[in-house]
């Protein structure tokens, strides 16, 4: 039998290797990015064209490369950062595999140009999948410049699987970012097709921030410094009143690299502990140094999941560093005195004090009716009228406890049905009712039903919404005031990408500047929501599912508007309401659950009754 197993040309080698790095034109930015960082350069520039598609270039001043460095890089485990296996423990720099250039040439076309300090010429490589194409001598700018046109052309499954350039250019905002607030003595520049998004100047870790999310952005910090012989510590949270219902700017950088930490994350979170309302979340931006050989960063293919040696000192270490900076900077609020329309008169020797005086009405008779009507009039007129139930006869009082005839009927007046009917959910038409105003109560012939006001409000309203899109009956109610929402970078991508969509199911809004839009109007179902709030919750929506915006869209939009147009639990219903909602769920197509899919309803049927009296 003969020899079966054969070594895989480079090139197949190469597109495997690309498969497990390059996920995304993202993954190209952040390669290429951290190459320029450990060059050792002062500023970066990023152009992409149609969200790295088309094209990706990065250009840094940093070092350069030789000619033989230069055709040396794009071979598989190439590296400058380390020659030893103990080494592993000791890094400090971005990248060290030698895999990214690699894999990045194997699915691309790349064209790389570089030119070391000392040197008069520079070099000018030219790769497609993997193979060399073209390799001279140039005249450059120091530094180095990689063009990677068409990717995964060579790969048209891949492709076909990279969602809409809206989607992949907020990855390559979010790589941009975990570079750039990194390294603040770096100056960076973002373009996007044609257009300048982030000009970030060289600065203090402060005002990168500040220059990246916005110049309001600076009253909202707050420093959090901690140094030990376990962990340094430096950054920022934000104050308690700035935070968010949906998750925002939250950031931890270990040895100025990226990482997720849930486990850190609920140190931050237990630190804001009673200081924010439930459900509501602070930003941060900390950065953690530590000893490299207390740490692995081998335990996640993208590094952004590291592995302490000693995770519960730092655990308590950042608690407490936080909880102590909210308190020194006295987060918690207190009284003005100074403010200004506030003025309390002191008190001097020569200031005359009156005692109060309490005028009584000596021929007040409660059980006289004229005396009684007369001095309820008087007293009317004196003091100051709260709202119509305020001004009654007390007589009125005392028919409260008048008997009523009303006839009471119980919830367990149930129908015998057929055996037949027993599955199948029948509203009898009897009274519901409400429980603890949050449940609705009614009968069906197998039982009961109980069910979630809330929940099932959001169901109505989401299938007529739907229907409502499909119809093309959508109409926007104006506002009284419009609204100007300044918007993160990557949410207004996310808007310009869905524009007509929000337009189209009655949103009216105009962009306003470069990251600002105006609204003029919402939908009717939430016209009285707060626009900021509802925006963000769409676009966290979005920004989440990373799908096809045009097969989601309308989904997600009528998903929004049920959520915030839904009674709340704690409203009271009339019985008007509670039967309308019933007879309404359940002409719903599908009325057992919500659009997030949850239950809308628990079913008692008899029999379970019937055994919880059982002895």
């Amino acid at each position: 039998m003969p020899d079966i197993i054969k070594l895989l040309p480079d090139s197949v080698a190469n597109q495997i290797a690309a498969g497990e790095v390059i996920q995304r034109p993202a993954s190209v930015v952040k390669e290429l990015v951290e190459n320029a960082v450990d060059a050792g350069c002062n500023k970066i520039q990023v152009i992409i064209k149609d969200a790295g598609k088309t094209l990706i270039q990065v250009i840094d001043n940093g070092c350069g490369m030789s000619e033989t460095d230069a055709r040396m890089s794009f071979e598989r485990h190439a590296t400058s950062k380390i020659s030893r296996a103990d080494q592993l423990f000791s890094i400090l720099t971005k990248g060290f595999r030698g895999e990214a250039l690699a894999s990045i040439a194997a699915i691309a076309h790349v064209e790389l140009k570089t030119k070391q300090t000392d040197k008069e010429t520079g070099s000018r490589i030219v790769i497609e999948g993997s193979e060399t194409k073209l390799q001279e001598s140039v005249h450059c700018e120091e530094g180095t410049s990689f063009s990677i046109k068409n990717l995964f052309y060579n790969v048209p499954a891949r492709r076909n699987f990279l969602k809409s350039d809206a989607v992949e250019f907020k990855h390559i905002i979010e790589e941009f970012e975990r570079v750039a607030l990194t390294h603040p003595e770096i100056a960076f520049t973002l373009q996007h097709n044609g257009v300048v998004l982030y000009n970030l100047p060289t600065s203090n870790l402060k005002q990168r921030i500040v220059n990246y999310q916005g110049n309001n952005f600076n009253l909202k910090l707050v420093p959090v410094e901690e140094d030990t012989n376990v962990v340094s510590l430096q950054g920022f949270v934000t104050k308690p009143e700035y935070a968010k219902r949906l998750r925002g700017e939250q950031y931890f950088f270990v040895n100025k690299r990226y990482i997720k930490s849930p486990y850190l994350n609920y140190a931050v979170s237990n630190a804001f502990d009673q200081l924010i309302a439930p459900g509501s979340y602070a930003s941060y931006f900390l950065y953690l140094s530590v000893d490299p050989a207390t740490i692995d960063i081998n335990i996640h293919p993208t590094k952004t999941e590291i592995k302490f040696r000693d995770e519960k000192s730092i655990y308590a270490i950042l608690h407490a560093a936080v909880k102590r900076a909210l308190g020194k900077h006295n987060i918690t609020p207190s009284i003005d005195f100074g403010e200004a329309g506030v003025y309390i008169e002191p008190i001097n020797s020569r200031t005359e004090i009156k005692q109060p005086v309490i005028d009584i009405n000596h021929g007040y008779n409660p059980f006289n009716n004229q005396d009684s009507k007369s001095s309820q009039a008087t007293i009317t007129s004196e003091r100051p009228s709260f709202g119509k139930n305020l001004n009654y006869d007390w007589q009125e009082l005392y028919k409260i406890t008048e008997p009523t005839n009303i006839p009471q009927k119980s919830i367990f007046e149930i129908e015998e049905v057929s055996k037949e009917s027993f599955e199948k959910t029948e509203i009898l038409h009897t009274n519901a009712y409400q429980l603890h105003r949050k449940y609705i109560l009614t009968q069906i012939k197998s039982g009961m039903v109980l069910i979630d006001q809330q929940l099932a409000h959001e169901r109505i309203l989401f299938e007529e919404f739907l229907e409502k899109i499909k119809l093309k009956k959508i109409t926007s109610q104006q506002q009284l005031f419009p609204e100007n929402i300044e918007l993160e970078l990557v949410n207004f991508q996310v808007y310009q990408a869905i524009e007509n969509e929000l337009k189209a199911v009655g949103f009216d809004i105009d962009i306003f500047g470069k990251k600002s839009i105006v609204v003029n109007g919402l939908p009717p179902e939430i016209a009285n929501q707060n626009p900021k709030l509802l925006l963000d919750d769409i676009f966290e929506q979005y920004n989440s599912k990373a799908g096809n915006f045009k097969l989601k869209s309308n989904e997600i939009l009528a998903n929004t508007i049920a959520k915030y147009g839904a009674i709340k639990k704690g409203k009271y219903l009339s019985q008007e309401e509670m039967n309308h909602l019933v007879d309404s769920l359940f002409a719903c197509q599908q009325p057992y659950f919500s659009p997030s899919g949850k239950p809308t309803i628990v079913t008692f049927t008899l029999d379970e009754l019937e055994k919880k009296f059982e002895k």
